[in-house]
């Protein structure tokens, strides 16, 4: 069960809905024929980095001599602020018009493998039952969104601009109550004796 919460975690901190107008934004320059190609390895690239963070996540939190309770408030402030910008959007700046075929950015990093999802890590990190365990619920959380990013086009012409902003603003009011969750329990965990 803690595979599919942790996985549940993650995929609303990538965010996958509210990326598919950037991604979509980025790729029209890209010739048609080669779009596919370079979405398909700009979300191998992410699952790459990801997984490097995975794995070396514990050493940067005992090189930082990091405690459990540290991380969950500061994870919980963070995403806190996060879900509030999907929540109330400000206007997002205009992506800048890229000469060639996107590379590694802004695609892979920060779009799906971004600060907040890599900082998620490091706090799931410390409370998992093992590095396996959340390797599956981060494999699990990257399949969902690779699949819904791979079909981008066919669900922006679903859901349309409109239907695309309601569902990022719901992913956000999730990610609140997740966040004040995870600050409850790094304060309840600080303060108890």
């Amino acid at each position: 069960m803690k595979i599919f919460f942790n996985a549940i975690t993650l995929l609303l901190i990538m965010d996958p809905l509210g990326n598919i107008p950037p991604f979509l934004s980025v790729l029209k320059h890209v010739q048609p024929d080669r779009r596919r190609k370079v979405l398909v390895r700009e979300i191998f690239f992410a699952y790459i980095v990801l997984l490097v963070f995975l794995f070396l996540g514990k050493y940067v939190l005992r090189l930082l001599s990091l405690q459990e309770e540290t991380i969950s408030i500061a994870g919980g402030i963070v995403l806190f602020l996060i879900a509030l910008r999907m929540v109330f959007p400000s206007d997002r700046p205009a992506n800048e018009t890229l000469a060639g075929e996107p590379f590694l950015v802004p695609l892979a990093i920060p779009l799906v493998a971004g600060p907040s999802t890599l900082a998620m890590l490091l706090l799931l990190q410390s409370s998992a039952n093992g590095t396996l365990q959340l390797w599956a619920s981060l494999t699990l959380a990257w399949a969902v969104t690779a699949a819904i990013l791979l079909s981008s086009t066919i669900l922006y012409r679903l859901l349309k601009e409109r239907g695309v902003i309601a569902v990022e603003r719901l992913m956000g009011m999730l990610l609140v109550m997740l966040a004040v969750q995870m600050f409850i329990n790094g304060v309840a965990k600080f303060i108890k004796p």
